[in-house]
């Protein structure tokens, strides 16, 4: 026995070890339910036979079982709730077999070589990760009501194998088959019964203690939940070194299992991880958030991440070599409707990170990437400029000296803030209370209605009628962040009208001005001396230098 399977049998022995543990804890409980009433039956079971006789003990015994009959009374109620609790399950985009049979071919054709069960079903992810989540509590053939045929019973317990979506477009065939190599292993020990059932109940638990947080109920309702939830965390965390112990253990035994199946390719696959992370963050932060703010999503975000990795690479010397790669085959092929998946997970990650809605409108449109500059760069401009003119305005600012009164000009807000004594202060919380003015009066996410790629149900039929939960990417802006942005939004619309410059992408910072066809990334540090020290020369020269008159007026939306 190599020493590799040495490893992969003390990991398995030690994640057996702590599902037994888990499984021990919850003995206990059921034994600590039990006492009473096994105290009752020994109480009247020595009265029946002659002894402990007396009122005193006749009193104790009806006593005792008296609290039998309510702990076990209480004890079942929790036990329904807690067996009735729904566990959380990941928003995902199910993948149906013959939408990807290539893909399921791969896959199960690792497990084989893995010599473990493959998985019941297949999901896509708007994230850089992958995993393995069992979805049996959900009963039934649920995990295929992506339109996919129903596994054999057998098969049921396997789990669901989620994968990030931009490892399909970035990735080549064999790297993503690499990868995936010890997130399939984990499939072994999850037909474990004994780590089977302690997941089980420790997801239990972890449902009900979120059920009992949830808002919305009565005092007469919400005491039995609050209830359960009191004992579930009290359960949890006697079960919190037990079950990290147990997914370590699991996680090292895959790994292990998963080093005799292409191992040398799964290092160079790594790197290709962590470049997909920062392209994909770098995407959504930069070229996503602004064109979600504004009222569109893009619907091809899968793809503009190999388009932000190969601009990341031609930047970046320490990724030179990786655009190569494009030449080979991605693993998006194994997909039959890439595109069509694309639009589904791009959707999803427009509701997940920003709470978009469910269902495009005139409020809530796809974009492409063609247009995107007109419809999300130009239109953002021109509405910041909008309202920084508006708060302008309500604050009795007056025109520019040498402008028309009657139109907004970039010479009225550079004299403002270059005046004596501004209170830029003031602007940018007038900015601040626009803005937040202008989300609240954002469309609100409903139910989930969009299509799955290939499929006629609702890729978020697994996660039910609750709303989505929400990761925002980044943290609320201050005043005078979004005071610069207005600004310079204000400068891009000048330049456009009056220069004959036009709005651009960037695919790793986004909104881009172009100038003569090149991109323009230096107006950043001249808009903060005008917005931070009320210096308006940096700005002025810059103008200049490209040929903006900011005494002409600016159309806006």
């Amino acid at each position: 026995m190599s020493g590799i399977d040495v490893g992969e049998e003390l990991g398995a022995r030690a994640a057996q070890a702590r599902a037994l543990a888990l499984l021990r804890i919850r003995s206990r409980a059921v034994a600590a339910v039990i006492t009473p009433a096994a105290v009752a039956v020994v109480l009247f079971a020595a009265g029946a036979q002659g002894h402990l006789g007396g009122p005193v003990w006749d009193g104790v015994r009806w006593a005792v079982l008296g609290v039998a009959v309510v702990v076990l009374l209480t004890a079942a109620a929790v036990a329904v709730a807690i067996a009735r609790a729904r566990p959380a399950v990941s928003p995902t985009v199910p993948v149906a077999e013959e939408g990807a049979p290539d893909l399921y071919r791969l896959v199960r054709d690792l497990a084989d070589r893995l010599g473990v069960p493959a998985p019941s079903a297949m999901a896509l992810t708007p994230d850089c990760d992958s995993w393995l989540e069992d979805r049996t509590h959900r009963g039934g053939d649920r995990t295929h009501r992506g339109g996919g045929k129903a596994a054999p019973a057998a098969k049921d317990t396997a789990p669901v194998l989620v994968i990030g979506s931009p490892f399909l477009w970035w990735m080549r065939v064999a790297e993503l088959r690499a990868v995936l190599a010890p997130v399939v292993a984990g499939t072994g020990s999850s037909a474990h019964p004994d780590i089977a059932a302690a997941r089980r109940f420790v997801r239990g638990l972890d449902a009900a203690v979120a059920d009992a947080a949830a808002p919305g109920r009565g005092v007469l309702r919400g005491a039995p939940v609050t209830f359960t939830g009191w004992v579930a965390r009290l359960l949890l965390r006697a079960c919190r070194e037990h079950a990290a112990e147990m997914e370590r253990c699991v996680a090292a035994t895959a790994s292990m299992r998963a080093q005799g199946v292409d191992y040398a390719l799964r290092i160079a696959a790594q790197e290709q991880v962590g470049l997909a992370y920062a392209g994909w963050d770098r995407l959504l932060t930069r070229v996503a958030l602004p064109a979600w703010r504004m009222g569109r999503w893009p619907s091809r975000l899968d793809a503009g991440v190999v388009s932000a990795l190969t601009e990341l690479s031609r930047r970046d010397r320490l990724a030179d070599g990786f655009a190569s790669r494009l030449g080979e085959r991605p693993a998006c092929d194994l997909l039959e409707e890439p595109g069509a998946a694309d639009e589904a997970t791009s959707l999803l990650a427009a509701r997940l990170f920003h709470g978009g809605p469910a269902e495009s409108g005139p409020d809530w449109a796809p974009v492409d990437w063609q247009q995107y500059p007109e419809e999300v760069v130009d239109r953002k401009w021109r509405t910041e400029a909008a309202r920084l003119h508006r708060v302008l305005d309500a604050m009795g600012v007056p025109p520019a000296s040498a402008a028309d009164p009657a139109v907004p000009t970039l010479a009225r807000v550079m004299e403002h803030l270059s005046g004596p004594g501004t209170p830029g202060e003031e602007l940018a919380a007038g900015i601040g209370a626009a803005v937040a003015r202008d989300d609240a009066r954002a469309p609100a996410p409903g139910p989930a209605q969009q299509p799955a790629a290939g499929a006629g149900s609702d890729p978020l039929d697994l996660w039910g009628p609750d709303p989505l939960p929400l990761f925002p990417l980044q943290p609320p802006r201050t005043g005078t962040e979004l005071l610069a942005d207005h600004v310079a939004a204000m400068v891009c619309c000048a330049a456009v009208d009056t220069a004959g410059a036009a709005p651009g992408l960037d695919w790793l910072d986004g909104p881009a001005l172009l100038v003569d066809g090149e991109r323009r990334a230096d107006l950043a540090t001249p808009v903060l001396s005008l917005v931070e020290d009320g210096d308006p020369d940096p700005l002025s020269s810059w103008l200049a230098e490209v040929g903006v008159r900011c005494d002409k007026p600016v159309r806006l939306v």
